[in-house]
């Protein structure tokens, strides 16, 4: 039987060799990636922020699995659903803005250069990383797991529980990729679109949580088995699951809806290329207020600037210079009537 979890689960590890091996060749092909962009690119190297990014998601797949929370997740359901939590919505991430597919197209010449980007543009590819796939995906991966029989098969067999983990950690990938991600794929989702497709992911996790938290003896995946007396009853345990799926899963995407409104914010090529929602009601509102009281693209010339730009938009320096002229010609026509 395990001590009780607590501090001392930080000393419990147990040894995986397929995480092992995959945690170990994804890091060496990064690390070979980043040496070759830094060698043909020595003025642009890869960003480390990104390698760290990378090297975390790595991380947290092999404490999600290797660590205290993956020697307990056989026997506490609410630790289980912490490792669930942590390879769908926290390591997928961390990976894609570690952005490994570009790169592989940095790093790579022909022929792998040309089967990497034929594989991007593949119907399969494209279907895989449609939004709407990853959504439906992403709901029945939570709902599927927990709330079907397959949460029992998950329990008695370990082959069926890594396989699950795999899946967890691929369709979170595959989900994020258009949301988070700036990968050279088919999908390109604006900031609002992102928005709204978390904001409507989010009831998946806040539906599971709630049915597992009032789940009863007959539920599927409730613990079984001999449990050791410091352990919580299997139907605590179940609600115990359940609230860290409502809380936790809830709080995470909320922070992801956040991350995206960070983005939103700081993106500097929607703002300068007035494809950011507020950047373009801005530039529309100027537009209105000067074009509607009819002036003339000459008269803002003649007073530093045009009404439009050559761009085909309305810039901050052709605003004011119209502004300006808008506000002179208001003041003449006040002198007048005085």
């Amino acid at each position: 039987m395990l001590p009780p979890f607590g501090w001392s689960a930080l000393t419990q590890w147990q040894f995986s060799p397929v995480v092992s091996a995959f945690a170990a060749v994804a890091v060496l092909l990064y690390g070979w990636g980043v040496v070759r962009v830094a060698r043909r690119h020595p003025a642009r190297p890869w960003p480390a922020w990104r390698t760290a990014m990378f090297a975390a998601g790595i991380a947290v797949i092999v404490l999600a699995t290797q660590s205290g929370i993956g020697v307990y997740d056989n026997l506490l359901y609410w630790d289980h659903m912490v490792q669930h939590l942590m390879l769908i919505m926290v390591a997928p991430p961390l990976l894609i803005f570690g952005q490994p597919i570009t790169l592989l197209l940095h790093a790579s010449r022909n022929p792998v250069h040309t089967w990497a980007k034929r594989a991007l543009r593949s119907p399969v590819v494209k279907f895989l990383t449609w939004p709407v796939f990853g959504a439906a995906a992403y709901a029945l991966t939570v709902m599927g797991a927990h709330l079907t029989s397959v949460a029992n098969l998950v329990e008695h067999n370990q082959t069926a529980r890594g396989a699950e983990h795999a899946i967890f950690l691929i369709v979170g990938y595959l989900f994020f990729l258009p949301i988070l991600g700036k990968e050279p794929i088919r999908w390109r989702l604006s900031y609002p679109v992102r928005f709204v497709v978390l904001v409507l992911i989010m009831p998946v996790d806040t539906f599971t949580g709630l049915v597992l938290g009032y789940g009863t003896p007959s539920s599927p995946g409730i613990p079984t088995g001999p449990r050791p007396a410091w352990a919580p009853s299997p139907i605590s345990d179940l609600h115990l699951g359940g609230a860290v799926m409502w809380v936790g899963g809830d709080a995470l995407m909320f922070a992801l809806m956040m991350l995206v409104f960070l983005m939103w914010s700081t993106d500097e090529r929607a703002a300068l290329s007035g494809h950011g929602w507020f950047e373009r009601a801005r530039r529309e509102n100027l537009a209105a207020l000067v074009g509607s009281h009819g002036l003339p693209a000459s008269e803002g010339a003649a007073n530093g600037g045009n009404v439009r730009s050559d761009r085909g938009g309305i810039d901050d320096d052709d605003h004011l210079a119209a502004y300006n002229a808008y506000l002179a010609r208001l003041n003449r026509q006040h002198e007048r009537d005085g």
